[in-house]
């Protein structure tokens, strides 16, 4: 059994055009092989699509990591009258977070093909890409992809001469946090508020419009069809068990070089930083810590850094996460309480008001996080934080407020130490300056 992973090889990158250096529409995707016999593969049928995705071991790639063959199955064989849809969540704004616009700009058909992919699948004739509001840019892209696809017989009536039929629209947001949550998504394509439902029933029997519907993530239905056309052999034979394929990495923070890259899965952390992204500013010692996941994830000091591999178990062995797979580095000039300060309060802006711990437990942690930046909080409320964080987790119809919680619980983790000192920063500021008081709170 492979030990070491990382260093992909160019001909094994599934994303070829995802710097846009290329013509990202209808010739050049051509040329770089997509749609090339997309009727062979859906004319295999539903079955066999959800089969090999089964055994390409693929996991969703918006967060969770959910078998994304066993999600597809979900979906009924049999149609009780009621259509079934595919919704594609491409409303990517977790902080940190920039591989999916990446992938709706550079590479719109290889995710206007998975979409048909997808929905054969699904056995769903129609399907919904709902795009974040403010990706203007990427929106343009991805509807002229859809366009082009029409023009040229790959959507609509008998797509690609499959003789299934398969429609494709484009949804646009307004800059909602909480519409990344699948049945806050749902509640948003009917035109209501975006608020998330509680479960069950679950999308795969209740849907859009009451209907059965899968919601997938834009990097999942967009390597699809290159490990149906390569085979999920080909695909699992890359990470550790249970986490295999390779995965879109968005690192940016303290590095040298800010970069999107496409890498095995279970590469270490640390060559990632240093392949890729020129390593650490000032270097490897210089790191404070990393939040490897996308700002929902609990942070990890430099300790563990070290030698952690980039893929969901290995992640949650450290009591962290995959996540999106945002890498976001802070070296030793960071004051992490600050830093998590500034996530409570997104979190905190972005509840959607419905559940009280979510509604009323943000606006807590933001609060005494932000007296623990400016030094005014007693340290006995480090203690009543964690409890408070305890609190909002799990108590919530959706994540959101799990992940205005992890972040808070990493920092105390992993730099107590630091948020103990914050008194004694606070009465530093006021007498010598905020240089000497951030010190104070970094070294603890």
């Amino acid at each position: 059994e492979r030990t070491t992973f990382g260093g992909l090889a160019d001909k094994d990158r599934i994303f070829t055009n995802i710097y846009g250096r290329h013509d990202p529409f209808i010739k050049g995707a051509e040329k770089r092989g997509d749609w090339y016999r997309t009727k062979d593969i859906v004319s295999k049928g539903s079955d066999w699509v959800v089969d090999q995705m089964k055994k390409s071991g693929l996991r969703g790639r918006g967060g969770a990591g959910f078998p994304s063959g066993l999600k597809w199955s979900f979906m009924p064989k049999v149609s009780d009258g009621r259509p079934s849809y595919l919704v594609v969540n491409g409303d990517e704004s977790e902080p940190g977070t920039c591989k999916d616009r990446e992938i709706m700009r550079h590479e719109p058909h290889k995710l206007v093909e998975g979409c048909l992919i997808a929905g054969v699948g699904m056995r769903a004739r129609a399907g919904y890409i709902y795009i974040r509001g403010e990706f203007v840019e990427e929106r343009k892209a991805v509807m002229r992809a859809i366009d082009e696809a029409y023009a040229k017989g790959y959507l609509g009536r008998n797509a690609c001469g499959s003789g299934y039929d398969f429609d494709l629209n484009v949804h646009w947001g307004a800059g909602a946090y909480i519409c990344g949550e699948e049945t806050a998504l749902i509640e948003s394509l009917e035109g209501k508020q975006g608020k998330p439902r509680l479960k069950p029933p679950f999308p795969a029997n209740v849907g859009l419009y009451g209907c059965p519907t899968t919601v997938t993530n834009v990097e999942t239905v967009a390597v699809s069809p290159t490990i149906l056309r390569r085979g999920p052999e080909w695909f699992a034979g890359f990470g550790r068990k249970n986490n295999h394929g390779t995965k879109l990495f968005a690192i940016s923070g303290h590095v040298n070089r800010p970069v999107t890259v496409e890498e095995e899965m279970s590469i270490s952390l640390k060559e990632l930083i240093e392949r890729h992204a020129g390593g650490v500013r000032g270097g490897w010692d210089n790191l404070l810590a990393i939040i490897p996941g996308g700002s929902s994830v609990p942070m990890l000091p430099k300790a563990q850094c070290e030698d952690v591999l980039m893929d969901f178990d290995a992640l949650k062995e450290r009591q962290s996460g995959l996540g999106t797979a945002a890498v976001m580095v802070m070296d030793k000039s960071t004051d992490p309480i600050e830093a998590i300060a500034r996530l409570s309060y997104f979190y905190k802006h972005e509840s959607c008001g419905q559940c009280t711990p979510c509604r009323e437990g943000t606006g807590w942690l933001y609060d005494i996080m932000t007296r623990m930046k400016k030094g005014d909080a007693r340290v006995e409320e480090i203690d009543m934080l964690w409890e408070l964080t305890k609190q909002i987790e799990g108590h919530t119809i959706c994540a959101l407020g799990d992940a205005a919680a992890w972040p808070v619980q990493g920092l105390i983790r992993h730099f107590r130490c630091a948020r103990s000192a914050a008194g004694d920063a606070g009465r530093l500021a006021r007498r010598h300056g905020q240089r000497w008081a951030g010190r104070v709170a970094r070294q603890g």
